[in-house]
């Protein structure tokens, strides 16, 4: 249907296989390289061509860009936990700047169009000094997984410039819905629902009123396909716009949930923002994506999924 190959990195994953479903659906000839550390075999999409290869290692990868030619590359592998690159930020670098490199080496080498790059909204900005954040905002990550992406972000912009390869970095704010894993370093979303659906107490980091921007991950891979078109290049805030407390989101679930269960409050999270909200002004305006999914019904069908 369309000229491209797609090569998906993270394509087992949470948000990666829901990208890597819209694709197949749009026709795109897609390959999903995953090692499967978080990512699942069940969320690969049967139609995609699938690889099991570590980013960090250079060697598998070039034999996937050999055999799969990719024209395009969406960037979703990495290490996901923000406590884990607080604890180990030498790990961290391994995957999400090392990995990155070894991947976009081979885009140079392999003449690839395009690179969309998982970025984050959330870690990137660090407190913020105004709300919602747009794209201009300074760029002061606080954890080393926020460090990570704001380095590559930077080398994609050495890439563009010395070697002409494209890019698109898309910062998400909090992603949420169907197939998130409620274990580890998991959405707060994914986690609440688990324990309620399964009547266990959920805790409340600190007094709850931390805010967040809580964005539906169908609404995220659109923002993928749409970062395709060739008329789109640079930076975008994906996200909604709207502030959700913590506390909110418990009500809304238990709503959902149906659980019996009272608000319970542990100590705060060291190093947690306390509020956090992009503007999509820019992506609506240069990729005309707009979230669609509103936080009520994205939370209903999240926890039809967990149920």
């Amino acid at each position: 249907m369309n000229g491209h190959s797609v090569l998906l990195t993270g394509g087992a994953g949470f948000i990666g296989s829901h990208v890597a479903e819209l694709l197949i659906s749009e026709g795109f000839k897609l390959a999903v390289v995953d090692n499967l550390s978080t990512g699942k075999e069940e969320n690969l999409h049967p139609c995609a061509a699938f690889y099991k290869v570590d980013i960090k290692k250079a060697d598998d990868l070039a034999a996937v860009f050999d055999k799969e030619r990719p024209s395009i590359v969406i960037h979703h592998a990495a290490q996901v936990s923000v406590r884990n690159s607080v604890d180990d930020p030498v790990a961290d670098a391994c995957i999400n700047i090392l990995g990155s490199l070894n991947l976009l080496q081979l885009c140079v080498k392999h003449g690839v169009k395009k690179v969309i790059f998982a970025s984050t909204g959330g870690a990137i900005y660090g407190e913020q000094d105004y709300f919602p954040a747009d794209e201009a905002h300074p760029l002061r990550p606080v954890s080393p997984y926020g460090v990570a992406k704001f380095s590559v972000e930077g080398y994609l912009h050495f890439y563009k410039t010395a070697y002409g390869l494209d890019y698109v970095a898309l910062r998400y704010a909090n992603v949420y819905g169907p197939r998130q894993d409620p274990h580890g370093e998991a959405g707060v979303v994914a986690i609440f629902t688990e324990q309620m659906l399964s009547n266990r107490q959920a805790v409340i980091n600190g007094d709850g009123e931390q805010t967040r921007d809580f964005v539906f991950v169908e609404d995220v891979a659109r923002a993928n396909l749409k970062a395709i078109d060739d008329s789109v290049s640079g930076f975008f805030n994906i996200g909604t716009g709207e502030e959700t407390s913590v506390n909110r989101l418990f009500a809304l679930l238990k709503e959902y949930t149906g659980a019996n269960i009272d608000k319970r409050h542990g100590p705060p999270k060291k190093g947690e923002q306390l509020r956090s909200v992009l503007s999509f002004d820019k992506a609506a305006d240069v990729m005309g994506w707009r979230p669609r999914v509103s936080l009520k019904t994205g939370l209903k069908k999240t926890v039809e999924y967990f149920r």
